[in-house]
């Protein structure tokens, strides 16, 4: 599991990187709003842990600006324990809070449990022609064969398939892969769609599976698995 950390207290950062890491999960850690924003959109976390006390921007500023984009699971890290703030965090899109001090033990059991409620949406099996992902174990078969994607890469392919037949605008991609930094990657999202092309097509100059609709962004056909009329 990949856990980001977003406290402006270098010891709590540091208790969750050996608390967290102990357990075998990938923790990253952000001392302000702003780099943990961006550090979400870069690492792609399985779960946020949000204090409310940073020094650029309040806890529930940034759980704002994080949902404009991400659905990510967030549990909120405070010494503040109203029931008034806590209940306005939630409704404000916090999957679930904890008050400092707190046991490690407890924290995990709580990141687990909002990791678990979310995963239904993340995983299962997507198929399309010669195309199949496993959200689960995220691999991708081609063909059969096991290809080697890129986390970005991956992140583009998975956004599509869930939306298998359908456009995902230029806009909707940048926000959800490359996060509130997406503005700027415009030209590298057409870089990463060729790339992702060469990977999953069987003629990447005529696309069969990864469609452009110009003007507005890109569409993965849903098709029949091949070998089936």
């Amino acid at each position: 599991m990949r856990v980001l950390a977003i406290d402006d207290e270098a010891q709590i950062r540091r208790l969750l990187e050996i608390a967290l890491g102990g357990r075998g999960w990938e923790v990253f850690s952000s001392a302000t709003g702003f780099e943990g924003l961006q550090a979400a959109g870069s690492c792609k976390p399985d779960v946020v842990l949000l204090d409310l006390n940073l020094p650029d921007m309040s806890g529930a500023e940034a759980l704002g600006r994080l949902r404009e984009w991400s659905t990510v699971p967030v549990v909120v890290v405070s010494v503040r324990d109203s029931e008034e703030d806590i209940v306005a965090l939630l409704n404000a899109g916090a999957d679930d809070y904890v008050t400092k001090p707190f046991y490690t033990n407890e924290l995990a059991a709580r990141i687990e449990a909002v990791h678990r409620r979310r995963a239904p949406e993340r995983g299962g099996a997507l198929a399309t022609g010669r195309l199949r992902i496993d959200r689960d174990t995220r691999e991708v078969l081609v063909a059969g064969e096991k290809a080697r994607l890129t986390p970005t890469e991956y992140a583009l392919l998975e956004l599509l398939a869930r939306n298998m037949g359908r456009i995902v605008t230029r806009d909707r991609i940048l926000r959800e892969v490359w996060g509130p930094a997406g503005e700027s990657e415009e030209g590298n999202l057409r870089v990463f769609v060729n790339a992702l092309r060469k990977k999953i097509e069987a003629e990447p100059a005529r696309p069969s599976l990864l469609v452009t609709e110009a003007g507005v962004g890109y569409r993965l056909l849903a098709l029949p698995p091949e070998g089936e009329p």
